[in-house]
């Protein structure tokens, strides 16, 4: 009975478990309660589990449930991936290209990406717009850009497919007069909160009641990446920075990596080209995007 299983079947699961309402589930998807709950009766019976409990006043997803939802996402996100691909391929060249780039994205990657997009479709207008945090997913979403870059704000919505390029290490500095950076060996989190944390702030309403690596409770927002790398090495606070971007002051001295109890010295945030599901990137687009996949995979020098 599993060959059976329908991708619509797949998508009314998801919805349901994203709204936690099979009538909510149904709103979205443009269908009646009851359909909702025969399309889910049946897939249960096909997969042999239990999806939803049903004894509250909302079902509730099982343990199985759980389990098969992020398989049935990967499948739905193949799918919408493959689609977009194809509409891609079919459609003529953009009169131009405009892309949104998360700020913490690397520059030496993009400036390479952008050179030979000049060279390839010369006729075509590139639009670069850098953006942090929920800026590049609000200038997809808003069409305003119809590619993204998006990297420091995990986003996931049925209006947007995404495709893995790279992963930038990421690490906390502070400059070496900061007491921070004189305490030695890994420093604790009530040691981190006693200072002045330097935050990229979101200047959407995507992440709201979203923190992002925030330790501690006095914090200065900033919405420039450039000028968190400047508060940071006068002095002003502590924070996270892609280690690319500060690779030459800690070398130089000019700025100090902190090391944090129980958190490893390198993190990753992976970067993710992104688009509209019913908007694909046309020929140029696709371009850009491979040869960002493909300059992430290169040995760039400094």
């Amino acid at each position: 009975m599993i060959e059976g299983i329908t991708l619509d079947q797949l998508r009314v699961f998801i919805a349901a478990a994203e709204q936690k309402s099979f009538s909510a589930a149904g709103r979205r998807l443009n269908r009646a309660q009851s359909v909702v709950s025969q399309s889910l009766a049946k897939l249960e019976g096909q997969l042999g589990v239990r999806l939803f409990a049903r004894e509250g006043r909302y079902p509730v997803l099982t343990e199985a449930g759980e389990a098969l939802l992020a398989d049935a996402r990967a499948v739905s996100a193949g799918l919408a991936a493959l689609k977009a691909r194809a509409r891609g391929m079919a459609a003529g060249v953009e009169p131009e290209l405009a892309v949104a780039i998360d700020v913490m994205f690397p520059m030496a990657v993009l400036t390479c990406a952008a050179a030979r997009f000049g060279e390839a479709f010369p006729l075509t207008p590139l639009r670069i717009y850098v953006e942090a945090l929920g800026g590049v997913a609000q200038a997809v979403l808003d069409r305003q850009c119809s590619l993204g870059v998006i990297g420091s704000l995990p986003l996931a919505t049925p209006a947007l497919v995404s495709e893995r390029l790279l992963a930038v290490e990421m690490v906390f500095v502070a400059a070496p007069a900061h007491p921070l950076a004189r305490i030695t060996g890994g420093i604790a989190e009530c040691d981190l909160a006693a200072h002045v944390q330097l935050v990229l702030t979101d200047r959407t309403e995507l992440s709201r009641g979203q923190e992002f690596s925030v330790f501690s409770p006095r914090n200065w927002r900033l919405a420039d990446l450039g000028a968190k790398h400047a508060f940071l090495r006068a002095g002003l606070g502590w924070g996270g920075m892609p280690l690319e971007m500060v690779r030459r002051d800690l070398a130089e001295g000019a700025l100090v990596q902190l090391a944090l109890l129980d958190r490893p010295v390198l993190t990753s945030m992976v970067m993710s080209a992104a688009y509209r599901a019913d908007a694909p990137p046309g020929p140029a687009g696709r371009w850009f995007i491979e040869q960002l996949r493909q300059m992430a995979g290169d040995q760039l020098p400094a």
